[in-house]
């Protein structure tokens, strides 16, 4: 790699520089910044009296995430693994709304011209790759996939349940009119949300709906207990481990022990 791509890729993949934090904190701002034309674009007074300066602002910040977008592709060594990435995925849904809007303007198409640009709502996603808490909570949700299915599965099964009694108990005189409206309120009561559109008026099926109530709790806590437990065990493995943040040239991993000189993945030379 070449002195200049080398230098690069420290500031534009890893936290761990001086530069590379001023970057990443400098998209940051960007991307929060963008956000906010996209919020105020939408108030009709704002638009007709600054809609002009907000239009050169989305602009000149597609132009920056378009040359951080390039940068990216530049420095890595397999570039199309780089854009069919999910983050290369994201960064692309970054810059594409603006050019789309600019190639397909006109009264005819104005709906789709304002779905287009609502798009850049997306950016947003942009902030997932600069937080690492979010890699956490990611990891242990998918490591806790199995148990949490397992949760769902019975949680269905006990909703199709009640509804089912509820449609007997209750009858179509009381607002149970089949088993799925039935289903759809024994889901509704179980998750505590309680929209109030359909309630049972005898007293067999309020002492269901109490049951359910209770049963809410759990269907709350369950899932939350399972990925906090998960947490606390991907916390503790990687404070064993103590890995930084630097990412590969080749194959952008990161989570290389301290005292690496190659990459653990594909066996490539850091940085």
């Amino acid at each position: 790699m070449s002195t200049l791509r080398h230098r690069l890729h420290s500031i534009i993949f890893e936290a761990e520089t001086p530069a590379g934090k001023l970057f990443d904190m400098s998209l940051i701002g960007l991307i929060i910044l963008s956000l906010f034309t996209v919020i105020l674009e939408s108030v009709a007074s704002i638009r007709n009296e600054y809609g002009v300066f907000l239009l050169y602002a989305e602009y000149a910040i597609t132009l920056i995430f378009s040359i951080e977008y390039l940068l990216r592709i530049y420095v890595v060594n397999k570039p199309f693994k780089y854009i069919f990435s999910f983050y290369g995925m994201i960064d692309l849904i970054a810059i594409l709304p603006t050019y789309l809007s600019i190639l397909f303007p006109g009264i005819h198409v104005l709906l789709s011209f304002r779905a287009i640009r609502l798009l850049r709502v997306f950016r947003l996603l942009k902030l997932v790759s600069y937080m690492s808490a979010a890699d956490a909570i990611s990891e242990s949700i998918y490591n806790s996939r199995r148990k949490i299915g397992v949760f769902i599965f019975v949680v269905l099964i006990n909703s199709i349940l009640f509804g089912s009694v509820m449609y007997v108990v209750e009858g179509e005189e009381n607002g149970f009119v089949d088993i799925p409206t039935s289903i759809y309120w024994s889901i509704v009561t179980m998750t505590t949300v309680g929209y109030g559109d359909i309630s049972p008026v005898t007293a067999l099926g309020k002492l269901i709906a109490v049951v359910l109530m209770i049963m809410g709790f759990g269907v709350i806590a369950v899932p939350t207990g399972i990925v906090s437990a998960e947490m606390a065990l991907l916390e503790r493995k990687k404070q064993a481990e103590k890995n930084h943040t630097e990412s590969c040239p080749n194959c952008m991993r990161e989570g290389h022990d301290t005292d690496a000189s190659y990459c653990k993945h594909c066996g490539f030379r850091l940085n």
